[in-house]
């Protein structure tokens, strides 16, 4: 009996021992692990605790972050915003076979997520958000099947969702929102019915939304907005009743908003905002008592604006704006008494508006602008004091102004422009403290501007133009030292223009003109350094123009002076503004010679200095070559409607006799001086030029010559050396704008270098184009963009120079036919997403963006590889925000977007027409030409029948397969984008996401294809 409880005892010591050593040993095994992944972070001071000296028995477990359970196995890892910089490759997740909790949220971790994540079977939760985590979700992630939550929000993963996320059907929380994920909802997600909070926001997801969706019952919140998702919303969405948030906004979802949202009834969020849903907003939303937050704006929704909706009492804020609603306004409205804003903007909606709108006091944000609405403004807004902004404009209101307004405390902007408003401008606005924009244009307004509006010292925008306004511009206006925009224009107004304007140290945007005003302009306009555009024209202005006019360095837009009484000559000082881009001086009594300095004005489109009195020649600048100088009877030059200035020698006969006998006289006299004298200086220059030569290299190595990729070796000699100053057998091709070289340098470098053209005065060279590539290029950071290297600025010549792109524009290869051949079709779709993931960069990630203006096949180059690279940025433009962004036609022929031809207007939208072009020109393998007028025409019989099989490149065999699908998404793509509206052209973001995404099929087969189809076809 003793020996068996002795045997006991040594077998249960035995047990124990064993676990120990194996407990150590699974200590040592993660403690190991945890420190091999140490080792490989770019920072380890944040995990200064992990080291083996403060291991106890070789455990981790009380080291940062890291928990253990009672066998001492490592359960948790809590690592979030320790600042810990690295990739998860080294990170040995099998070593961790209890890990429950993993948290690495709010670092800097990069690279792609380990398939090997798969390993941790036990995980519970797992947070990677926050982070700089690139590359695809793996497919392992669907080994984690108990896992309950599970967020890779805010990285920059990429690739489609994995349709084993399936697999997770304990997950309650999924977050992927704030990533580059691309493709469709895997319909798997139906599988996990225990789900309660989804978000897939802010991707680039692409397909419709699958009905599978409408299995997540225990769903509460919904977050798929920001996407380009497609097709109708399910009617399975009425099914998820426990949801409580529900956001589909900023997608492309089509066809009627399903009556069975009405089964939400615990709804409190519904975002449908920035789609394409069309017919009327359903009547069952009248059930969902609960909901606070209803946007569906910039849709295509049409009927009127159901009564019903005033039974959401809890309705907080109502955003239908930018639809095609029509019918008045429910007089019910006024019972939504917690309502804050009310946005209806941009409709058809009509009739009078229900005097107690504000009947509860607590709107905020009130606007109906440009629809039809006619009647008086309601006067419960009077005593609405939460208002903050208010935009009526562009109705036809009527009333009188000063009855209609109170005193608001917290009115921050208000617009009632374009209406039919009369009366007179209150004082009382003066006391609305917060204001800061106040726009009452284009209405019946007869009073003076009443002084005390000088008061509103938070005022950034005044804008009283096109009403009956007179007297005087109040002199206290000077007080208001924010003000941005000061637009009086269109009235009555007389007297001087008051000297205290020059104290709007701020001031951007003044706008006096088509007034009565009298008197010199101030000189003190000088001071306002800000100002970027100025119009005083039409008025009764004297004097001269003041110099100190020319030391508004932002002025960028416009100068209009015209239509007064100035005179004097023109001040050279109005050259110092290189950025202006139009000058109207016109119709008044200026005298004198145009001073050359007006030639430096490099950004000028629009130069109009007709009917004065000035004389002499024009300078020879492009500007001055198109602009319009009619009614100077002195004025001589290269312009329409004037002389040349050759044509104006002297006529009178008793000159010319006189002329004649000087003549016979001096010239043999002259003749023989001449000949010494240019024997002496052959000699002179022949000895000197050698010299000169190396001098003028010195001096443009010194401080005009920039290159920025390199050692700083290279220098300009190094450059007319590789070239032998620029001699023709270096030349590879030619543009608008100059010749463009191949350089073999010293170092083995080959570079490409654009000289670019002197103009016809053969000193100065077009500096407009090259600032303009210049700027643009330093800017720029892209694969698929050509990469300026530097440039060198001289008076002899200017040029860029950049990397060598082996194969040339792709204009030539297309017309080559050994070239052609070679590029086949993969290589073909990949030229047009390249171009299209290029002009995405420069439109949407670069502030400002940047319009490139001349996309055309000479501006393509390939590189050895067939990858594209865009080229050739002498037109390019930067958007500029608050700007007109005016151009002068510029582009090549065929490519330029046809509004651009008559507005003159800088959008986004001409680089997206030019690139529909380039597309068809890549699949066709020539210029499209008339076939786009032909598809764009409803009448044209050859337009609706032409087949895609047709039109495709006939030195290539049709694509077949995935290569096919790919080709007609370019087509779908190109065809969209050479809409002759520039508003339904899409977004070069869209474009690029779609060839990002998984290329979805076309539901017919390839050689049935017909180019009126793809124009309607939804990719």
């Amino acid at each position: 009996m003793a020996l068996e409880k002795s045997l006991s005892l040594f077998s249960l010591l035995l047990c124990f021992m064993m676990l120990s050593c194996r407990s150590t040993t699974a200590n040592s095994v993660e403690a190991e692990a945890l420190l091999g992944w140490k080792a490989s972070l770019l920072n380890q001071a944040p995990l200064n605790s992990w080291s083996l000296h403060n291991a106890t028995n070789k455990s981790p477990c009380n080291w940062r972050g890291i928990a253990c359970n009672h066998q001492g196995s490592v359960t948790q890892i809590n690592l979030t915003g320790v600042g810990l910089p690295g990739k998860l490759y080294n990170f040995k997740f099998s070593s961790f076979p209890k890990l429950a909790n993993l948290d690495l949220s709010n670092n800097t971790l990069f690279g792609p997520i380990p398939s090997t994540l798969g390993n941790l079977s036990n995980l519970v939760t797992l947070y990677l958000y926050n982070n700089k985590l690139s590359g695809p979700i793996p497919k392992e992630i669907g080994y984690l099947k108990h896992l309950v939550e599970l967020d890779m929000s805010d990285n920059i993963l990429t690739g489609s969702i994995p349709s084993t996320i399936g697999n997770l059907t304990n997950l309650v929380t999924l977050y992927l929102h704030i990533n580059n994920l691309s493709g469709p909802i895997p319909e798997e997600i139906g599988y996990l019915k225990n789900m309660g909070d989804l978000a897939m926001s802010d991707n680039i997801l692409t397909g419709s939304i699958p009905s599978t969706i409408g299995n997540l019952t225990s769903l509460t919140h919904l977050y798929l907005g920001n996407n380009s998702l497609s097709g109708p919303i399910p009617k399975e969405i009425g099914d998820l009743k426990n949801m409580v948030e529900l956001d589909m906004y900023y997608n492309i979802l089509t066809g009627f908003i399903p009556s069975a949202i009405g089964n939400l009834t615990n709804l409190v969020t519904l975002y449908l905002n920035n789609n394409n849903l069309s017919g009327p907003i359903p009547e069952e939303i009248r059930y969902l008592k609960n909901m606070a937050n209803l946007a569906m704006s910039d849709n295509i929704l049409t009927g009127s604006i159901p009564s019903t909706l005033a039974d959401l009492k809890k309705l907080i804020i109502l955003s239908l704006f930018e639809n095609h609603l029509s019918g008045s306004l429910p007089q019910e409205m006024p019972s939504l008494i917690n309502l804050e804003r009310l946005e209806l903007a941009e409709n058809n909606l009509s009739g009078y508006l229900p005097q107690q709108i504000c009947q509860g006091r607590s709107l905020k944000h009130f606007s109906i602008s440009n629809n039809q609405f006619t009647g008086p403004i309601p006067k419960s807004l009077r005593n609405c004091t939460t208002l903050i902004r208010v935009r009526l404009e562009g109705n036809q209101l009527t009333g009188n102004l000063s009855e209609d307004y109170g005193v608001y405390p917290n009115l921050t902007y208000i617009d009632l422009s374009y209406n039919r408003l009369s009366g007179e401008l209150s004082p009382s606005w003066a006391k609305c403290q917060n204001l800061s924009s106040l726009k009452i244009s284009g209405n019946l307004i007869t009073s003076k501007i009443p002084s005390e509006l000088g008061q509103s010292i938070q005022l950034r925008v005044l804008n009283l133009s096109s009403n009956h306004l007179v007297g005087e511009i109040p002199k206290e206006f000077g007080s208001l030292k924010y003000l941005l925009d000061l637009s009086l224009n269109g009235n009555q107004l007389s007297g001087r223009v008051p000297l205290e304007i020059g104290k709007l140290s701020n001031l951007e945007i003044l706008d006096l003109s088509e007034n009565n005003l009298s008197g010199s302009i101030p000189e003190q306009l000088g001071d306002c350094s800000k100002l970027r555009y100025l119009k005083l024209n039409r008025n009764h202005l004297n004097g001269s123009i003041p110099f100190q006019i020319g030391n508004l360095a932002d002025l960028q837009n416009v100068l209009d002076l015209s239509s007064n009484l100035l005179t004097g000559e023109i001040s050279p000082q109005l050259g110092k503004l290189h950025t202006l881009e139009i000058l109207n001086i016109s119709h008044n009594k200026l005298t004198g010679t145009i001073p050359t300095s007006l030639a430096d004005m490099v950004s000028l489109t629009s130069i109009d200095l007709s009917y004065n009195n000035l004389v002499g020649s024009l300078p020879n600048s492009k500007p001055f070559q198109q602009g319009t100088f009619v009614g100077n009877k002195g004025l001589c030059g290269k312009a329409q409607g004037l002389q040349p200035c050759s044509s104006t020698s002297i006529n009178n006969g008793e000159h010319k006799k006189r002329d004649k006998a000087i003549i016979s006289i001096v010239l043999p006299l002259l003749s023989a001086l001449f000949i010494l004298f240019l024997v002496f200086c052959i000699s002179f220059i022949f000895c000197k030029r050698r010299g000169n030569e190396k001098e003028e290299r010195n001096e443009m190595n010194k401080d005009l010559f920039s290159i920025w990729n390199w050692d700083g070796c290279i220098s300009y000699e190094d450059i007319i050396d590789a070239t032998e100053d620029f001699d023709d057998k270096y030349c590879i091709g030619e543009g608008g704008y100059g010749r463009v070289y191949r350089a073999a340098l010293p170092t083995g470098q080959v570079i490409a270098i654009k000289k670019l053209h002197k103009l016809e005065d053969g000193d100065k060279i077009d500096q407009r184009s090259f600032i303009n590539e210049v700027r643009t290029l330093t800017e720029i950071r892209n694969r698929n963009i050509v990469k300026l290297h530097g440039f060198c600025s001289h008076r002899r010549c200017m040029f860029l120079v950049y990397e060598y792109i082996e194969r040339g524009n792709l204009a030539n290869i297309l017309s080559s036919e050994e070239g052609a051949m070679e590029l086949d079709w993969v290589k073909r779709v990949n030229i047009i997403k390249a171009v299209a993931h290029s002009l995405s960069y420069m439109h949407h990630d670069c502030a400002p963006p940047i319009v490139h203006l001349d996309i055309s096949s000479k501006n393509v180059l390939l590189d050895s590889e067939f990858e594209a690279r865009v080229s050739d940025f002498g037109t390019a433009r930067l958007l500029m925000p608050d700007s007109s962004n005016w151009t002068e036609l510029a582009g090549t022929h065929g490519y330029v977007a046809p509004e651009l031809a008559y507005t003159m207007r800088v959008t986004e939208k001409c680089d997206v027409y030019s690139f529909g072009v380039l597309a068809l020109e890549v699949i066709m393998g020539r210029h499209p030409g008339d076939i786009i007028s032909s598809l764009l025409s409803s009448s044209s019989e050859v337009g609706q029948n032409l087949q895609l099989k047709d039109v495709l490149d006939p030195r290539l065999p049709n694509p077949e397969d995935q290569v096919g699908n790919e080709v007609v998404l370019a087509v779908s793509m190109a065809l969209a984008c050479i809409n002759a509206n520039p508003q339904t052209r899409p977004p070069m973001q869209h474009i690029s996401g779609k060839f990002s995404a998984r290329t979805p099929s076309f539901p017919k087969p390839f050689h049935t294809i017909e180019m009126s189809q793809l124009m309607e076809f939804q990719v």
